[in-house]
C-alpha cells in the first residue's frame, strides 16, 4: 500500500480537528428546528446516499455483502449510538460542555484497545495520565450534579456522554481491527454504508417517537436548515470520511487525539457566536482531560521511538 502524502494527512487532520469541532455548535443550532432522531436520520441518510453515489461513480464495488455487513456494524456503534447521546445530551448541557466531556474519548480508546495494552500501560506516566483525565470527567459530573434543580437533570447529560464516548471508542477499534480489511479497497463505500446504517436506525427511532409525523417542516428556521446542510457536507461527508481514512493509515490512538482539539474549537464557537458561558470548573475539567491525553500521547510516542 502506497504511503499517504503529507498534505493529504494534514488536510484529513484539519477536517477531524477543526471542522468536526465546529459540528457541536451546529448540532445545537439544528436542534432548534429538528427533533434529535429526525435530525440524525436526515443528516446521515442524505450524506450516505451522496457518498454511495460517488463511490459507485469511482468504480468501487459498493454492494459487496461482507462490506455492507461490517460497515453497518461499525456505523451503528460509531455514528448512531454516539450521535444519539450527543444530541440527547445537548438537551441538558451546552454545546461547549458536551465537547469538553467528549474529549475523554481518546482515553477510552486507549483503555479499551486490548491488543495495545502492553504499549498503553507499559509506563506509570501513561496510567497517571489516564487517571487524571478521568478525574476531570468526574469533576464535571459533580458540578452538573450540584447544578441540577429537579426540573433539568444536568447530570443525565454527563452520563449519556460517557456512554457515547465508550461507544465511539468501541466503534473506532472495530473499524481499526475488523471492518477496515473490507473497506480498504472501498474507502468511500464503507463510510457510506456506515452512514446509511446509522441513518436507518435514526429514522426507525424517529418514527417510533412520532418525530417524523409531528415535525412542523414549515416552521423550521433557515438557520436549522443551513446547519443541517453543513453537517451533511462538512461534518459527515468530508470530516467523517477523513476520520475513516486516517484509521487506515495512522495509529488509532493518534487519530483519537482529535478529541482534545475539538472541544477547544467548540468552546470558541459556543462562547463567541452562541453566547454560551464556560465555568471555572469546566475549564479545570477540560484542562485535566486535555493535559492527560497530551501526556499519554507524548509518553507513548517516546516509548515507541
Amino acid at each position: 500500500m502506497k504511503a499517504p502524502g503529507r498534505l493529504a494527512v494534514l488536510m484529513a487532520y484539519f477536517m477531524i480537528y477543526v471542522v468536526w469541532g465546529s459540528t457541536y455548535y451546529f448540532i445545537g443550532v439544528a436542534l432548534q428546528g429538528f427533533p434529535p432522531f429526525l435530525l440524525g436520520g436526515l443528516r446521515f441518510v442524505a450524506a450516505g446516499l451522496l457518498l454511495l453515489a460517488y463511490s459507485r461513480f469511482r468504480g468501487e464495488r459498493v454492494f459487496r455483502g461482507s462490506l455492507v455487513r461490517k460497515s453497518a456494524v461499525s456505523g451503528i456503534i460509531l455514528l448512531f449510538i454516539d450521535m444519539s447521546v450527543i444530541m440527547l445530551a445537548q438537551q441538558y448541557l451546552s454545546s461547549s460542555l458536551v465537547a469538553i466531556l467528549a474529549a475523554s474519548t481518546a482515553l477510552w480508546i486507549m483503555v479499551l484497545d486490548v491488543p495495545m495494552w502492553r504499549v498503553n500501560f507499559r509506563i506509570p506516566a501513561v496510567v497517571f495520565g489516564m487517571a487524571a483525565g478521568f478525574l476531570g470527567v468526574v469533576l464535571l459530573f459533580l458540578e452538573q450534579l450540584f447544578l441540577s434543580d429537579g426540573l433539568v437533570r444536568h447530570e443525565y447529560g454527563v452520563i449519556l456522554l460517557v456512554l457515547g464516548c465508550i461507544s465511539w471508542a468501541l466503534g473506532t477499534l472495530y473499524a481499526k481491527y475488523r471492518s477496515c480489511s473490507e473497506e480498504r479497497v472501498n474507502e468511500f463505500a464503507g463510510a457510506a454504508w456506515q452512514m446509511l446504517a446509522a441513518g436507518g436506525m435514526f429514522w426507525l427511532c424517529a418514527f417510533a417517537r412520532g418525530e417524523a409525523s409531528s415535525a412542523g417542516w414549515a416552521e423550521v428556521p433557515s438557520a436549522a436548515w443551513l446547519s443541517l446542510a453543513y453537517l451533511v457536507s462538512f461534518g459527515s461527508i468530508l470530516a467523517y470520511t477523513s476520520y475513516i481514512w486516517l484509521l487506515k493509515v495512522r495509529p488509532a490512538a493518534e487519530v483519537g487525539t482529535h478529541a482534545y482539539v475539538n472541544p477547544l474549537v467548540a468552546v470558541v464557537l459556543g462562547t463567541a457566536v452562541g453566547d454560551e458561558s464556560v465555568s471555572g470548573v469546566q475549564w479545570a475539567g477540560l484542562g485535566l482531560v486535555l493535559a492527560s491525553v497530551r501526556l499519554v500521547a507524548g509518553r507513548k510516542k517516546n516509548n515507541q521511538n
